[in-house]
């Protein structure tokens, strides 16, 4: 499985930094015939982003309505992502579910409207700490894939990204050892085989978030379930980023 590093910055930066970020990256960047590079900026910056990226990076958006287009303020439509060149989005971040609501319903609608527009989610499952000590992580992550992943065909789920990111790891300086990330990334790839079979579980690419940092991502990228990473706060410089990169292939 080719290796992707995605770098979520969240409500970071100007244009300014954004356009700093881009031009320092780009003629850096391995050939994305080795690692799928994204970046998912803030909405404001996409176009920006996708009019300077270099031919091995791409841009991601950090959020999608699952409506054609209406009277929803404030949000954005899948074709206006397609109109400004984005090719992925991040869906059912666990900061999207615990400050703006969102569901699993939700959540599924919105990777339909993205597979049906041509953009690749990754979606984002995890649990929390009190899970985890009540040893309820493979129950909640279960019911996650399950819910969010209704309706998708095998060739869709062969497409998704999917990010495992543990709540109680996510921007706290807390990271699962890369043994559990491993094993829980494992548990994920057994629920979408019994979803959808051996050659999907295979085929689909699974990354590790939360407190990811430049002295833990190739001891993570060495495990067998880990295909990546999804990266806040330590995506936001570019020589970290490129670091990232860079790591993911030569694991």
């Amino acid at each position: 499985r080719k290796p992707i590093i995605a770098g979520n910055w969240k409500m970071y930066k100007t244009r300014d930094e954004v356009l700093s970020f881009v031009y320092a990256v780009n003629e850096k960047m391995p050939s994305n015939d080795l690692v799928d590079s994204v970046i998912c900026s803030p909405a404001l910056y996409l176009r920006d982003l996708v009019k300077r990226q270099g031919s091995n990076l791409r841009i991601g958006a950090q959020n999608v309505h699952f409506a054609e287009e209406g009277a929803y303020t404030g949000e954005i439509a899948p074709k206006m992502l397609v109109d400004a060149g984005v090719k992925y989005v991040i869906i059912g971040h666990s900061e999207r579910r615990a400050m703006f609501n969102e569901t699993d319903e939700s959540v599924n609608k919105k990777i339909h409207a993205a597979f049906n527009h041509g953009i690749t989610p990754i979606l984002c499952v995890g649990e929390m700490l009190e899970h985890r000590e009540n040893n309820q992580t493979e129950t909640v992550i279960k019911e996650q894939i399950v819910k969010d992943l209704e309706g998708l065909t095998a060739e869709q789920v062969t497409e998704l990204v999917i990010a495992y990111e543990p709540i109680w790891a996510i921007g706290t300086g807390k990271t699962a050892t890369p043994e559990v990330a491993d094993e829980t990334c494992g548990f994920i790839r057994e629920t979408v085989k019994e979803l959808y079979g051996d050659v999907v579980s295979e085929a689909i690419r699974i990354q590790y978030g939360g407190s990811v940092k430049v002295n833990n991502i190739k001891e993570l990228m060495a495990k067998p379930n880990i295909d990546g990473a999804l990266i806040g706060g330590a995506s936001l410089e570019a020589d970290n980023f490129i670091y990232f990169v860079e790591a993911a292939i030569q694991e």
